[in-house]
């Protein structure tokens, strides 16, 4: 175990300041330093960080939609989230889904029914111009399956073009090659409740009748997203044909199995809303519970209902002009990430800041059972979630950094650490998939022949390996003493290496895009000392590549439509440091592509040791949802400094623990197996 090493930083009465280095620039020190006190300045009093979460206009577009059919769209509310709507209209007419992006179809036609119900007129001109930009766009029967599905929820369109999602999928069995849980994580806390909903299909009266009518192209009003496919044998064709058999048979009133699955269905909501903070913690699925405890018979101001209404409102943020809503609350994320940009700045590993985090983290790993356990049985839980609570769905990727993040802390209780550590790093190697990589929530959920279904238009009905994914699982192994010849390590960089793209890159599912995944995984290949192999280099040559003339990375979302738009775009301070930490693993420190991203990040850093960043560098659902983590920008910089720093000097660094393979007798941790 490595001894305690303070590195550039002296401790003054609990606030750390920059101590002469030598090596560095002073400009590198002092970026450092007022990198370290910003970031120290937004930690809560609790121990944890919270950035804001960002997403697009549908979120407010829904939720005047969701005010209204609970009978609480005050006047003042409605009106501050039509303002931040309307300020949101791109000059062509419509709405975008990220910074700098085209008008997207489902956004436009959600600001445009908001709006109306917010009381705008049809007739003004930015609602002409939002009409003419859907019509443009493929009109109301080219939008996805949940746009539709909600306007049919009072009446704004027929049934018919909503998918059927029937609550008899519930019954279904876990061997059936078709079943809730072959679903991702996420779609099954949208999909379950929208299943209640369909079985009831309410059609509630809004206080004033609004239609759509004026936005369909034609006047069969028929979606595009059910129109047959050319091909005639072919899984979309196979499940429209489904699709519409189930439409047929909700017509018969003789539907034996339907109680059963209704009050399964209904079961599985219960409990999913116990134990978390909302269904599954995340807009929509927490939209859609509320929508479906009302047809089940639990009106606004039930208890029950009542709370999940509370616990929506949380993402609300207000200011004098407008309210806005973030899709989900990020605290544990940003804890880990912040914690390790610390520690990376050389804080003391006992700083009060740390241990407070520490702390809070440990309070909050998951011990209880989840989702995750129908397809890894047999695992003790001890991951971390995302959010606050959200007790049924840890995830792969922040259990990874939350375990980097506590290696580093002098905690007083030194084996209430490591025992913690232990039980999330065996749950984290139990879930590699068969192909030897790693997915978010899930273990071997990769039904791809589910992504054909109708209502799977969010593009996100499995959740299957990912290379950003399963990086940060090799780096936290790695950071633990695992080594390359480990079987488990193994089979993940195998997958890795048949992920990576001709060019040298590897794609980014959680970040964007390229400039994400191909750093994440070079850091996690250092880690296990096989950056020197020829597909590092490779990667390390196409970073060079793509670096920008100032010195820094961008790369815009338009890389998920267009590949040949890998790793372009205006340079951003997150995107600057992905490059940076990605080149740093595989690259010599005095590298000149090296330097040039240090001299860039230190250029652009405010007064304050924060930076700025209005693009969306965050991937919720690619083609689909985008999002902007307000934090990024602040301490991936921080991290990218100091690891330059640190190569400069040859820190060493702190491990309170070090939980090698060969100390591990748990089954999960032993199969390490797919």
């Amino acid at each position: 175990m490595a001894s305690s090493t303070k590195i550039g930083i002296e401790a003054d009465r609990g606030e750390p300041r920059i101590a002469p280095i030598g090596a560095p620039a002073a400009d590198l020190a002092d970026a450092i330093g007022r990198g370290v006190n910003h970031l120290l300045s937004l930690q809560a009093s609790e121990g944890y960080w919270l950035g804001e979460l960002e997403a697009d206009t549908t979120l407010e577009s829904d939720y005047i939609f969701y005010l209204h059919i609970l009978d609480k769209a005050e006047p003042q509310r409605v009106g501050k989230l039509a303002n931040y709507i309307r300020r949101r209209q791109q000059p062509d007419g419509g709405w975008n889904i990220y910074f700098g992006g085209p008008s997207e179809l489902n956004a436009t036609v959600k600001a445009y029914f908001a709006l109306k119900l917010a009381g705008d007129s049809a007739d003004e001109p930015h609602m002409k111009r939002a009409r003419a930009r859907i019509l443009e766009l493929g009109g109301l029967e080219s939008t996805n399956s949940y746009t539709r599905f909600y306007l049919a929820l009072v009446g704004a369109v027929v049934w018919e073009m909503a998918p059927a999602v029937p609550p008899e999928l519930m019954l279904l069995p876990s061997w059936f090659a078709i079943n809730i849980y072959e679903m991702s994580s996420w779609t099954r806390g949208i999909v379950i409740p929208l299943a209640i909903l369909y079985a009831h299909k309410p059609q509630w009266k809004l206080p004033e009748p609004v239609r759509v009518d004026e936005l369909f192209r034609d006047s069969t009003c028929e979606a595009s997203s059910l129109a047959w496919g050319d091909r005639f044998f072919s899984w979309r064709n196979f499940f429209l044909a489904l699709d519409r058999a189930l439409k047929l048979y909700e017509r018969v009133p003789w539907k034996p199995l339907r109680q059963r699955a209704l009050r399964q269905a209904q079961r599985w909501l219960l409990e999913h809303v116990e134990r978390s903070d909302g269904l599954a913690a995340i807009y929509p699925a927490m939209m859609n519970a509320i929508f479906a405890l009302i047809a089940l018979g639990y009106p606004p101001d039930d208890p029950l209902t009542a709370r999940e209404i509370g616990q929506l409102a949380r993402f609300e943020i207000e200011d004098e002009e407008t309210l806005r809503l973030q899709p989900c609350l990020s605290p544990v994320w940003d804890t880990a990430i912040a914690m390790v940009a610390l520690e990376e700045a050389g804080l003391p590993p006992d700083h009060p800041a740390l241990i407070r985090s520490a702390e809070w983290l440990l309070k909050n790993q998951v011990l209880g059972s989840g989702d995750w356990q129908v397809k890894n049985p047999n695992v003790r839980p001890g991951g971390w979630v995302f959010e606050f609570r959200n007790d049924f769905f840890p995830d792969v990727d922040d259990t990874a950094f939350v375990i980097m993040a506590l290696q580093r802390v002098d905690y007083p209780d030194r084996p209430r650490l490591t025992a913690a550590a232990r039980l999330g790093l065996d749950w984290l190697v139990s879930m590699q998939n068969r192909d030897g990589g790693w997915g978010a929530f899930d273990h071997n959920n990769d039904r791809s022949v589910l992504t054909h279904i109708p209502f799977a238009d969010h593009n996100a009905m499995i959740d299957p390996s990912s290379a950003d994914v399963t990086a940060r699982v090799l780096e936290c192994l790695g950071w633990n003493g695992w080594p390359a010849t480990h079987p488990a390590v193994k089979r993940g960089v195998s997958y890795l290496a048949k992920e990576q793209t001709p060019e040298g890159s590897w794609y980014g599912r959680w970040g964007v895009n390229y400039v994400y995944g191909t750093s994440g995984v070079l850091r996690a290949l250092e880690t296990i000392a096989l950056s020197a192999r020829d597909y590092c280099q490779r990667a390390v040559a196409w970073l060079r590549a793509v670096q920008n003339e100032d010195g820094g990375f961008g790369e815009s979302i338009a890389s998920y439509y267009d590949p040949k738009l890998k790793g372009q775009g205006s340079s951003t301070p997150s995107q600057t440091a992905w490059g940076l930490i990605g080149l740093l693993a595989a690259a010599e420190s005095d590298d000149p592509a090296v330097k040039r991203a240090v001299t860039h990040l230190i250029d652009q850093q405010n007064a304050d040791g924060s930076w700025d960043e209005k693009q969306f560098t965050g991937t919720g659902f690619p083609g689909v949802f985008y999002l902007k983590y307000h934090l990024y920008r602040n301490y991936f910089p921080l991290y990218a400094l100091s690891r330059y720093r640190n190569s400069l000097v040859g820190a060493k660094e702190f491990h309170a623990f070090e939980i090698r393979p060969e100390s591990e007798n748990s089954r999960g941790a032993k199969r390490g197996n797919g």
